[in-house]
C-alpha cells in the first residue's frame, strides 16, 4: 500500500511551500487509495513549541489534507537510539571532535586549493587515547555514518534518474556533540519502521537522499521511493524566505482572506505545464494530478495570480457554499439574492460587507444632479421590485430626460450606493429598496 509522509518541523507556521509540498503528498497517496502520516519532526527541542504543532493541524485541517496517522519524533527516540547501536555494530558510525570553526576552517582550505569542500575523516584516524584526551577538555563528540564509496543511484518522480559518487559527499552527521539526533538519521528511521513508500518533499533535500539510501541499506531495509519537488520562487525569481511577510498560511486566511481551495488549485498546477484553473473540490484535483508533470524548473510564486484565482472561485460559489461563513460575519439576513448580486464584485468573502451596508444600512448618497435625480425619484416604480425593474426604471428615465449612456447610468449608481462602481443594478436595486432608493435620490442619508 501507499504510504506518504507531511513531516514539518513545529518551529514556525506553515508556509505556501509547505502547503505545496503537503497537497502533493495528499493528492499522490489518495489517488492510489494510500495512507497519509503527519509526523511532527521535534527533535529540536529548544525551537519546537506546543503552539506551532496546534497551528500546524489548524493550518492541514483549513486546507482539508487529512491524515490518517500520526507521530512526534520526540516520542521515538528508543527508535533512534536503537539504530545508532546497530551502525555502531557493524562500524558504520564514527565519532568526530572538531569544532564548528575547525570544519570551517578546514573547507575554506579545500575550496582555496581547488577540492570540494569533504570532510576528510580525521575522526576516523583518532586512536582511543587520543579521544579520551579530547573529551578530558571537554569536547563531546558528533557522530557520523561512514559512506561505502561508489555511486548511489535512485529513480526520481520529478528529477528523473539521479546519480551521485558517495566519495563526492561528506559522511553525514548522524548526531550532534549534544546527543540530539538529526534529520538524516531519524527521517530514514522513520520511513523504514513507519512504512512509508513515497518520500515527496523539496529540492533542497537532495543531497541528503544519496546518505539516506545507503543508510537505509545500512539498517537492513529498502529505502522508499523519491520525488524532489523544485522550491518555489518569489516574483524577482528568488527563493522565497520564511520571513516574507505573506507566506504563512494564517495569512493568507486571516489577513488576505484566500479561500483554501483557491490555493489548493494553484499550487496543484504551479509548475506544472497545466493551466492553473479554480478548482472547487479536492476530488476535482485529485482527478487531474500527475506528479509526472511537475517539471525540475522553480516554479514563480505570484500573489496577484492567486488573487485573481481566489475572486474567480468566488465568482462561481453557490450561496450554499458560502451561507455559513457570510452569518459568521455579521451578514445574518444575507440570502441568495443577495449572494448572486454582490459575488461578480467580490476578491474575498469579507468584500460582501461593504455591500450589505451599503443595502441595508445607511449610506450618503453623492449626489451631483439634483434636478436629475429628483425626476428620476419621481419615476420609481412601485413594488415589488425584481431583476427587470432596473430595466423599466432606467428606461422610464431614459424617455423622459433624453439621457443615454454614462450621462444616465452613472449619476443613478452614485446616489444609490455613494460609489462609482460595484454591482450590477439590476440585481442589487431590489437589495436596496424602493423607500431607501427614493431617500437616496433626493440626497437624504438613507
Amino acid at each position: 500500500m501507499t504510504k506518504v509522509r507531511f513531516a514539518p518541523s513545529p518551529t514556525g507556521r506553515l508556509q505556501v511551500g509547505n502547503a505545496r509540498v503537503a497537497l502533493v503528498n495528499w493528492l499522490f497517496a489518495r489517488q492510489r487509495d494510500g495512507v497519509v502520516l503527519l509526523r511532527l519532526d521535534d527533535t529540536d527541542r529548544a525551537r519546537s513549541e506546543e503552539a506551532y504543532a496546534a497551528a500546524i493541524e489548524e493550518d492541514l485541517s483549513w486546507l482539508g489534507l487529512t491524515w490518517d496517522e500520526q507521530v512526534r519524533q520526540s516520542d521515538r527516540q528508543a527508535s533512534y537510539d536503537a539504530a545508532l547501536e546497530h551502525l555502531r555494530a557493524a562500524s558504520r558510525l564514527y565519532p568526530c571532535y572538531e569544532t564548528q570553526e575547525e570544519l570551517d576552517a578546514k573547507r575554506s582550505a579545500q575550496q582555496a586549493r581547488g577540492q570540494p569542500p569533504v570532510y576528510d575523516r580525521a575522526g576516523l584516524q583518532l586512536s582511543a587515547a587520543e579521544r579520551a584526551e579530547l573529551e578530558a577538555q571537554g569536547r563531546s563528540p558528533h557522530w557520523r555514518f561512514q559512506l561505502e564509496p561508489g555511486e548511489v543511484v535512485w529513480d526520481d518522480r520529478v528529477r528523473g534518474r539521479q546519480s551521485v559518487q558517495a566519495g563526492s559527499i561528506s559522511d553525514p552527521v548522524l548526531v550532534r556533540g549534544d546527543g540530539r539526533p538529526l534529520y538524516t538519521l531519524t527521517s530514514m528511521v522513520d520511513d523504514l519502521e513507519l512504512g512509508v513508500t513515497d518520500v515527496i518533499r523539496g529540492e533542497d533535500h537532495v543531497t541528503n537522499t544519496a546518505a539516506q539510501i545507503q543508510l537505509a541499506e545500512a539498517l537492513g531495509g529498502t529505502p522508499p521511493a523519491f520525488a524532489h519537488l523544485p522550491l518555489l520562487l518569489d516574483e524577482n525569481g528568488e527563493k522565497l524566505s520564511k520571513r516574507t511577510r505573506g507566506l504563512a498560511l494564517s495569512e493568507l486566511r486571516d489577513e488576505r482572506g484566500l479561500e483554501a481551495m483557491a490555493l489548493l488549485s494553484y499550487l496543484a498546477k504551479l509548475g506544472t505545464p497545466d493551466p492553473i484553473e479554480e478548482r472547487h473540490s479536492l476530488n476535482a484535483l485529485l482527478d487531474e494530478f500527475d506528479i509526472a508533470r511537475f517539471s525540475r524548473a522553480a516554479p514563480k510564486f505570484e500573489p496577484g495570480e492567486l488573487t485573481r484565482l481566489n475572486a474567480r472561485l468566488l465568482h462561481a460559489t453557490e450561496f450554499e457554499a458560502v451561507r455559513t461563513r457570510l452569518r459568521e460575519l455579521g451578514l445574518h439576513d444575507a440570502d441568495k439574492a443577495f449572494w448572486r448580486a454582490v459575488r461578480p464584485n467580490v476578491e474575498r468573502l469579507s468584500d460582501a460587507v461593504q455591500w450589505y451596508r451599503i443595502c441595508r444600512e445607511p449610506v450618503t448618497p453623492a449626489v451631483d444632479e439634483p434636478d436629475y435625480l429628483a425626476q428620476a425619484a419621481e419615476l420609481l416604480p412601485d413594488e415589488p421590485w425584481d431583476a427587470a425593474t432596473w430595466q423599466q426604471w432606467t428606461q422610464a428615465v431614459k424617455q423622459a430626460t433624453g439621457r443615454k449612456g454614462k450621462a444616465l447610468y452613472h449619476p443613478l449608481r452614485r446616489a444609490l450606493t455613494g460609489l462609482d462602481t460595484g454591482p450590477e443594478l439590476g440585481a442589487f436595486l431590489p437589495l436596496i429598496g424602493r423607500e431607501r432608493a427614493r431617500r437616496r435620490l433626493h440626497g437624504e442619508t438613507a
